[in-house]
């Protein structure tokens, strides 16, 4: 089963794009602690999904392995140094380096986040908030329409998980990124763990908060783990820090987003404190049990 997302709409500011096609299967974020045990056992696995950052260069181990592993699974490739919230213009060497590691792979889908990184020359190490006003939503748009029309494909915009809010903000996430979707055509990475995450920071309710997003326009979904802390007042404190095993909450959260989206590419993300190549696997399969439920709900 494939996921088809539409092309963009002649409005939007890219040129008609080719559908993003990944199977709504579980995925894993390939790392390299992994190549070797993927190649030796090639896993029934929907896909796997690479950080780009980590690929713009022209050679070395990295694309030694990536090249073998393509040629037998479907690819995304997942941005995180496009600083699409940032104020200044998009940094162009590092879109024209994008465009050279998408046309390499000719990955299935690419997704970036509704986050920004970058200033000036500085560059941070961090997805940082942006405000949902209307200078912010045109330079999203803006950087949006930008991208797909160098890449000349429709691209995915992630929500983000956020600890902070902005006094300045005029309009709600979900309004926000529905705007963006509707201005550029551009689809959503639906990050399940980041709308628990957000919704436990901010005292709302995640499944509220997920009916509020374009959910006609999600292509794939995150899932992933949080470290759990407590703010200056002692309320708690959820850090997406992909670096733990999904909650059961996240998990419960992703069935109940399932039922209104359908069955949509599912992306377990660890980046950090890696387990074993088995673990990740147990968890993609996890999602794909969830899948298959409803799936036989659905033709029950």
């Amino acid at each position: 089963m494939t996921t088809d997302s539409p092309d963009l709409p002649a409005s939007a500011g890219a040129p008609a794009a080719r559908a993003v096609r990944l199977p709504a299967r579980g995925g894993l974020g390939l790392k390299p602690e992994h190549f070797q045990t993927i190649l030796e056992t090639r896993p029934a696995l929907g896909f796997f999904e690479i950080h780009a950052e980590n690929y713009m260069v022209d050679g070395g181990p990295f694309h030694h392995y990536l090249g073998r592993i393509r040629r037998d699974y479907p690819l995304s490739i997942h941005g995180v140094g496009l600083s699409i919230g940032g104020e200044e213009a998009l940094d162009e060497t590092h879109l024209n380096r994008l465009a050279a590691l998408i046309e390499r792979y000719e990955p299935q889908s690419f997704s970036e986040h509704l986050a920004w990184s970058s200033h000036g020359d500085i560059f941070l190490n961090d997805l940082l908030p942006a405000p949902y006003d209307a200078p912010t939503l045109q330079r999203v748009c803006d950087h949006v329409d930008r991208v797909q029309e160098r890449l000349g494909r429709r691209m995915l915009l992630e929500n983000p998980a956020t600890y902070v809010e902005f006094a300045a903000s005029t309009m709600a996430e979900g309004a926000f990124l529905a705007e963006v979707v509707r201005r550029t055509g551009c689809g959503l990475l639906l990050d399940v763990n980041n709308a628990y995450v957000s919704c436990t920071n901010h005292g709302r309710d995640p499944q509220a908060f997920i009916a509020t997003l374009p959910l006609a326009a999600a292509a794939q979904i995150h899932l992933a783990g949080f470290a759990e802390d407590l703010d200056a007042a002692g309320s708690p404190l959820l850090i997406d820090s992909h670096g733990a095993p999904i909650a059961a909450a996240v998990w419960a959260l992703y069935r109940d987003t399932l039922a209104k989206t359908g069955p949509l590419p599912t992306l377990i993300e660890r980046d950090n404190d890696i387990p074993s190549f088995p673990v990740l696997l147990a968890e993609a399969r996890q999602a794909e049990a969830v899948l298959d439920s409803l799936a036989c709900e659905v033709a029950a």
